[in-house]
């Protein structure tokens, strides 16, 4: 919620707002579009209130309800299906040209709740000053289905769940590691989650592990089952070897958030790559960047992921719409990269990235 100067004789209303944080994909006949978008809309439609808060959230300290606060908390009505539609709208709409297909990648969706009271007038109680002239009937606002907050914040122990030891990660990070008994965890709703990982060696030492999710997909309405069809698919300069046909095909997802313009750049290059080096099922000795996009956001992203290596790009994109991509399993694979003055350097894919395109979650 945000935080209010009314008068403590005031009953505060707290008014619903969705607020989406995150990267905006769009393929468009120029190309892949991309746009980092931190908005808000009203999760109740109502005319006495206003359609956003603006940058109010950005701006100002936010703060978890919890069920002591005080105050009258209007009930959401409109759904999460449906703001994310709205969000999609504003920014598809500033394209020229059909959208092929788009998607939300790294969102961070949350309900945010900005205070208002009513003396006569409807008071924003943010700034303590009136948004309305003066109001014929009062009542109308109790016509609004709401109530004292009634949820709460739930913690999940830091524990191995197979061993006890203490697990390991940044404040940030989505996945926790235990190095006693060499095992990775994920929160799931309300307990951890053992997921399959590993890591591709390196001789160098001064180095940084980025992770990445490598995804096995099943694809309808496109051959991509091997590695041969991704030489042919992404027209590369390689004569198709018969053991390639035999060689699985997966796609390379971004385990970490980056800037937009370089997000698509960095899983093409992974994808087109599809390392096959040996990889060590043991959590690598060094600096681990944190993993701070989810699995579910990274399968997101591989129908943009798709669009962005297929050539001739043109004739493909008007077929993007009758594809599906399906995830079947999935691997967390950490990948050294040399670390320079200016930028991570991973020699053996020819991959680059600048420090400053890096972002922590907290930033996105």
């Amino acid at each position: 919620m945000l935080p209010h100067k009314a008068p403590s004789s005031e009953e505060l209303i707290y008014f619903p707002y969705w607020r989406f944080k995150g990267l905006l994909f769009a393929c468009v006949p120029q190309g892949i579009m991309n746009k980092f978008m931190d908005s808000s809309h009203q999760a109740v439609a109502s005319n006495f209130f206003p359609a956003s808060v603006g940058l109010r959230s950005q701006a100002l300290k936010l703060q978890f309800v919890t069920p002591e606060t005080p105050g009258r908390f209007l009930e959401p009505t409109l759904s999460l299906k449906k703001v994310l539609e709205i969000f999609d709208s504003r920014y598809t709409v500033t394209l020229d040209g059909p959208v092929y297909t788009h998607a939300n990648i790294g969102e961070t969706v949350s309900m945010l709740y900005s205070p208002f009271y009513v003396n006569k007038k409807m008071y924003d109680a943010v700034l303590n000053q009136p948004i309305s002239a003066p109001l014929e009937d009062e009542s109308i606002i109790d016509t609004l289905k709401g109530g004292a907050p009634h949820w709460k914040i739930q913690f999940l122990p830091t524990l191995c769940p197979d061993c006890g030891w203490d697990l390991d990660g940044e404040r940030d990070s989505l996945v926790l590691f235990c190095k006693n008994c060499n095992s990775v965890w994920m929160p799931l709703k309300s307990k951890m989650k053992k997921i399959n990982f590993a890591h591709i060696s390196s001789l160098s030492d001064n180095i940084i592990y980025l992770p990445f999710w490598r995804i096995k997909a099943n694809i309808t309405g496109f051959q991509l089952d091997s590695y041969a069809d991704l030489v042919k698919a992404a027209n590369l300069p390689f004569a198709v070897q018969p053991q390639w046909h035999e060689d699985i095909f997966r796609f390379w997802a971004l385990a970490f958030k980056v800037r937009p313009r370089v997000f698509v750049r960095l899983a093409n290059n992974m994808t087109l790559a599809q390392p096959r080096d040996k990889m060590v099922n043991t959590i690598p000795k060094g600096r681990l960047h944190p993993v701070t996009l989810p699995l579910s956001e990274a399968a997101e992203s591989l129908i943009i992921n798709l669009a962005g290596f297929v050539k001739p790009a043109k004739a493909f994109y008007p077929q993007l719409d009758d594809i599906k991509i399906e995830p079947q399993s999935f691997l967390l694979v950490y990948v050294p990269f040399e670390v320079h003055h200016h930028e991570f350097i991973q020699p053996d894919y020819n991959l680059t990235v600048n420090k400053n395109m890096l972002t922590l979650s907290g930033n996105l």
